[in-house]
């Protein structure tokens, strides 16, 4: 580490770099909601007119300065933005690397790393709820950090493995989409004129059993803050409250967030565990069912429906009554049995899938702290 130099945050990366964008013309806007504290990756959910906020080109990072956002780990870089720049949530940090001085992914992973994230939430400011880390907070922050051509290499071992788990994240989109086409050409599109009509609530069920917090881990725990917004599933707890009892679910169960239904919170669970009371567990009557339940609750007009029966404005909450009266058709076994072939071998392979993006973020954050401290390095 002799190469290595010690640079206030604020010397090392460009915060809020300007940008400029046309005015009068559609732009690339990026929500809070557009960002995760799993993928690498963000782009933008709309276009808009520009307006004020932050701005910001393909290949920065998005770094949010918020409380809660902050603490659940907001960070991505953003691509895939019209022309290549954008603008987004007034509660953005943008950081960039500055020429000659430091490498833009490097900059990504430093800003994911404690030093960083811990200097950042102990400088929180404002009201208990809004709490925004100040600007003149990175002034404080001082690293020691390796020279241009290591800050590539520590970067490119990290990105190997966010790569390969950004393509298993598009492979299970891609699995997801082809299930939900064969749902709506059977069941949506093409519904057999004998099938009955029914409700939801005719083919599952809310389940009611409870357990101790104390026997769940940070995997088995699902709660609405790590359950993800589009229908992208769960990520790991960053804490298991204490001493309180939550649902009990299981393999094959559906759990999904009762807030702000909007967010499209949906997960079809892989392991066993408990969630909490803000999550919905519902399973289905019969084995067979199960697919045709949980593509039933993946529809985009399925969560509107939802929506228009919540109850609360700021936090609207979805109505169980309401949900399970949502109209369904009933198709027989014979047609299910058709849709479950295909669909169970495609959900087989997303768990899969699932299970080796476990282990490689597992392995990406355990090398992350060692790699930006200089306890482990890269040969040249």
């Amino acid at each position: 580490m002799s190469k290595w130099k010690e640079y206030k945050f604020s010397d090392f990366i460009d915060i809020n770099p300007i940008v400029k964008i046309p005015k009068g013309v559609p732009i690339s806007f990026v929500e809070m909601k557009d960002l995760d504290s799993v993928t690498k990756y963000c782009t933008y959910s709309q276009m808009k007119e520009l307006g004020g906020g932050s701005r910001f080109k393909d290949g920065d990072t998005l770094f949010a300065r918020i409380t809660p956002c902050l603490e659940n780990g907001k960070i991505c870089k953003v691509r895939g933005l019209k022309n290549g720049y954008g603008f987004g949530s007034t509660e953005f940090y943008v950081f960039r690397g500055k020429d000659g001085v430091s490498d833009s992914d490097f900059v990504y992973y430093l800003s994911r790393s404690e030093d960083v994230r811990s200097h950042a939430e102990h400088n929180l400011e404002g009201s208990s709820g809004r709490q925004r880390v100040p600007k003149e907070a990175f002034e404080n922050l001082v690293l020691k950090l390796p020279p241009l051509d290591e800050q590539k290499r520590i970067a490119g071992v990290l990105s190997s493995l966010d790569d390969k788990i950004d393509l298993l994240h598009r492979e299970n989109a891609t699995l997801e989409a082809l299930a939900e086409t064969l749902f709506r050409h059977y069941f949506i599109e093409n519904p057999n004129p004998t099938w009955k009509e029914g409700k939801l609530g005719d083919v599952c069920h809310y389940v009611t059993d409870k357990m101790e917090t104390s026997s769940l881990t940070t995997i088995s725990y699902i709660s609405t803050e790590n359950m993800l917004n589009d229908k992208q599933g769960v990520t790991e707890a960053s804490s298991i409250p204490n001493d309180i009892r939550v649902t009990r679910y299981g393999v094959g169960d559906i759990l999904l967030s009762n807030i702000r239904p909007y967010f499209k919170k949906i997960w079809l669970a892989d392991r066993r565990g408990g969630c909490s009371n803000d999550v919905l567990c519902i399973r289905a009557n019969e084995k067979e069912f199960d697919c045709f339940v949980y593509y039933t609750l993946r529809q985009d007009d399925f969560f509107d429906y939802v929506m228009l029966g919540s109850k609360g404005c700021k936090m609207p909450r979805g109505d169980k009554q309401h949900i399970m009266n949502w109209p369904i058709c009933l198709p027989n076994v014979e047609s299910l049995g058709v849709f479950n072939k295909p669909v169970y071998l495609m959900i087989q392979k997303i768990e899969s899938n699932q299970q080796q993006i476990l282990t490689l973020t597992t392995q990406r954050d355990m090398l992350l702290p060692r790699l930006i401290s200089g306890e482990v390095k890269v040969g040249e």
